[in-house]
Formats: C-alpha cells, structure tokens, sequence
C-alpha cells in the first residue's frame, strides 16, 4: 500500500496544452520542443521548474529574456522538453523555440524579437578536430631536443 502512495506523488506534471502554440528551438546539439499558451508566468524545463533545471544565473536570466524585452513576462505559461548538448546549447535552444512560438501568438512581437536576434538559429557549432592536430586547431607539444 505504501508503494502505491510513493509511486502517485512521483507522478508525471500534468500541464493542460490546450490553446497552446508549439515550436521547436535548437542551438549547438540542443533541441528545444516548446509549448507556450497563456497564464501566469511558469517555465516548466523536463517537468521542473526553470529555476531548478538550470543552475548558472546567466542561464535563467536569458530563458526569460524574451518575456522581458516584450514586457510581458507573467503572460505566458512555457512547457517545454530539452534534450541533447550542454546547458548553455540547451538555454539557447529554449530561448528560440520560445520566441518562435510567441510570434505564432502575435505577428507584432517579431520585429521586436528579430532585432533582438532571438528568432534565428545560431549557427555555431563546434569545429572539427583536423588530422596532424591535437583539438581543431592546437597543435602537439613541440620539442626542439
């Protein structure tokens, strides 16, 4: 009987997605699955909080980034499912899967949003390790004797 009680308060988060925008975000290996609808301001990332989820202040501040530069950041309630990279690719990624879906709310927002540079992909990635090389560009420790 114990384990059943156990095994409901581990239960999924149950958020209701109905009259929700998706969008996809990626950067670097991150890809960002993001479902924006209208509430109150919570940012669920994997089932946690934002707050939770990523760790550095830097992070946090740029996944509300977008809600800041079009003041309205308890407007919006944010559902979104992150995978692969490191936790800066995956801020990126949720940041532009983010502003996509809000300009799918509001055709005004993109403007605002494109001189910001939030609606394009960042292209970045990392560079390829070369033949004869120790990492892309580095070179084997030289020794003259």
């Amino acid at each position: 009987m114990e384990l059943s009680q156990t095994s409901s308060k581990k239960s999924k988060l149950k958020i209701d997605l109905k009259d929700s925008k998706y969008a996809t975000g990626r950067r670097k290996k991150s890809i960002a699955k993001v479902w924006v609808k209208k509430g109150t301001g919570k940012i669920y990332v994997n089932g946690k909080l934002y707050d939770k989820y990523f760790v550095s202040e830097n992070h946090k501040m740029q996944v509300t980034r977008p809600f800041e530069i079009i003041n309205q950041s308890t407007s919006y309630d944010v559902r979104c499912n992150v995978s692969g990279g490191g936790h800066t690719g995956q801020a990126g990624a949720l940041v532009h899967g983010i502003s996509k879906a809000l300009i799918m709310f509001d055709e005004n927002l993109k403007a605002t949003l494109k001189t910001e540079k939030l609606t394009t992909r960042d292209s970045r990635a990392v560079e390829r390790k070369k033949p004869g090389r120790r990492k892309a560009r580095r070179s084997f420790q030289f020794s003259k004797r």
